[in-house]
């Protein structure tokens, strides 16, 4: 982290302490637990948990790209005014842990969203990922870890299960009204996790070819796919010209007639891509976070799921029922 960034973190650790006392004001003037969430999935999965005894709100402003996201000296003030602060991992979120340290935890919980999940490596772009754990280290990226944990459904359930740990310790109260959403939360991704095997069971390719950054190595992995990106897990990498011609190879050797793009990013390369070598672009969303108008039509992680599914159905060519 830039020392610029650490420097401006600690004249922000006294800021806090300044309006520790207005946050006190702030917590008792709402009968409800605020809690602020750091990506859109934790934000969806608290709401849900939260119901009507709790108000949620997203760090990350709506159309954000959240991999290089730094906050803002409000963003902090948000922070420290809130009873529960949720954030997914320190791989995708180096900046939480440095902040949380000056916060005041007697007043502030805090759940690390990630803990007790199995994380994997996150593999170069020549190297493919086939229901392994093989590959190098993506750029060094925050240890070479893939962040995007939340796209495999299982680790979902465990994000889940760390929410309603938090909520329950910072509401004991009404503890058993979180536990109901919860349960109901797991059951649909449960739900999902088993649409998501019998839809891809019966695939006539089972090659992932995706024109973006690293994003679905998770999702390849629970469901048995070969899963190859154009960049690596950083959204700002950019593929080199051989890289380019290789993945144009790979779309040509594999036969495969859709390459993948993500919501929220730029198309231009993977576009560049398919007309290169004639084949089609479907839209995949990693749910990171959501555009304006998804946010403000209130866009579930599920429903992002589900679109996903649909394209990827149709990308690999599966058999469905």
């Amino acid at each position: 982290m830039k020392r610029s960034f650490l420097l401006f973190i600690l004249v922000m650790f006294a800021l806090a302490f300044m309006v520790a006392g207005c946050a006190r004001h702030d917590q008792k003037q709402s009968a409800k637990l605020q809690i602020v969430t750091s990506l859109f999935p934790l934000y969806d999965f608290a709401r849900t948990i939260a119901g009507e005894k709790g108000e949620v709100s997203l760090l990350l402003p709506p159309g954000m790209e959240p991999h290089n996201f730094e906050p803002k000296p409000d963003d902090i003030m948000r922070i420290s005014k809130a009873g529960l602060f949720i954030y997914s991992n320190r791989y995708m979120e180096p900046w939480a842990e440095t902040i949380i340290k000056g916060m005041d935890h007697r007043k502030l919980r805090v759940v690390d969203a990630g803990q007790g999940v199995v994380y994997r490596k996150a593999v170069t772009d020549a190297v493919h990922d086939h229901a392994g754990d093989g590959g190098h280290d993506a750029e060094g990226h925050r240890g070479g870890m893939d962040p995007h944990i939340w796209l495999d459904f299982g680790n979902a359930k465990i994000i889940v299960a760390n929410i309603l740990e938090g909520f329950v310790a910072a509401d004991p109260a009404n503890a058993s009204y979180y536990r109901t959403n919860a349960a109901g939360l797991a059951a649909k991704l449960e739900d999902l996790d088993q649409r998501y095997q019998r839809g891809l069971a019966s695939c006539a390719t089972r090659m992932f070819l995706h024109g973006g950054h690293y994003t679905f190595g998770y999702l390849a992995r629970r469901y048995g796919l070969e899963y190859h990106s154009l960049s690596g897990v950083s959204s700002e990498s950019e593929p080199s010209a051989s890289r380019m011609t290789a993945m144009a190879r790979q779309i040509k050797q594999s036969g495969v007639r859709y390459l993948f793009a993500e919501e929220l990013l730029s198309p231009r390369l993977t576009e560049t891509l398919a007309e290169e070598t004639g084949v089609g672009v479907l839209k995949l969303h990693g749910a990171h976070n959501l555009g304006r108008d998804d946010f403000q039509r209130g866009v579930t992680f599920i429903a992002l799921m589900e679109g996903n599914l649909t394209n990827l159905q149709k990308g690999l060519a599966c058999r469905t029922k």
